[in-house]
């Protein structure tokens, strides 16, 4: 039985690791292509009255979902907060990752996007590690201008979430999803060491690579005063 677990271990691994090869400057380009493409669709989007009072956004194009008896989940993606300006700030790059044991067969990728509603969900963000359920409360988010975006678990909840998998965008729950701060990419990116905290604070100077990334969260959800 070890060995099955071993060997279905490999075979997961292995599917993952083309998420782990992309470079930052092309994920970069996903991201803003993805946020572009869910929010040309209103009825069909997220909410923009959650997008302008989110404290901070996180995208995550092209999760890895594998499972061959052992299911797991990577994947790389950015976040960026509303700094003292209001205004998006400089995108800090994450790791996603999470698993499950079960009879499960099939593998499949997704987009993942993640709103953090209040400050308290901000600072575990800006960790270097936290779980989603566990360290902050979470929902899957509601999709479309006409959801009812004022429900107490709209309200509530620190994190917001959805998926996009073939063209579907949908509400999805990530209990137990792991988000870190990316170190290695953050260093490819800005070329030296820093925390989440260091490169959404309103002072880093945006990469030329993540340019694309930022003016398309300014042109969707423009700056405003970040709330207390």
């Amino acid at each position: 039985m070890r060995v099955i677990q071993l060997c279905a271990i490999v075979a997961v691994t292995g599917a993952l690791l083309p998420a782990q090869e992309e470079t930052p400057d092309k994920r970069l380009r996903h991201a803003a292509d993805t946020m572009h493409e869910i929010m040309a669709t209103p009825d069909k989007a997220i909410p923009r009255d959650l997008l302008n009072r989110a404290e901070c956004i996180g995208i995550v194009p092209n999760m890895k979902k594998a499972a061959f008896i052992v299911g797991g989940e990577y994947g790389r993606g950015f976040a960026m907060c509303r700094t003292s300006e209001g205004r998006w700030s400089a995108p800090a790059p994450i790791r996603l990752a999470g698993g499950s044991f079960g009879a499960q067969l099939g593998g499949d990728s997704a987009d993942i996007v993640f709103l953090v509603m209040n400050d308290r969900g901000m600072q575990h963000l800006l960790s270097d590690k936290f779980k989603i359920g566990a360290d902050a409360a979470a929902v899957a988010g509601p999709v479309g201008r006409d959801a009812a975006t004022n429900t107490d678990a709209a309200l509530h909840a620190e994190i917001l979430s959805w998926s996009r998998s073939r063209g579907l965008f949908a509400g999805v729950a990530l209990d137990g999803t792991a988000v870190e701060h990316d170190s290695g990419e953050t260093e490819k990116l800005y070329g030296h060491p820093m925390s989440n905290r260091q490169i959404v604070d309103g002072r880093t100077r945006t990469p030329e690579a993540a340019r694309p990334l930022v003016h398309e969260m300014e042109a969707i959800s423009p700056a405003r005063e970040r709330s207390n």
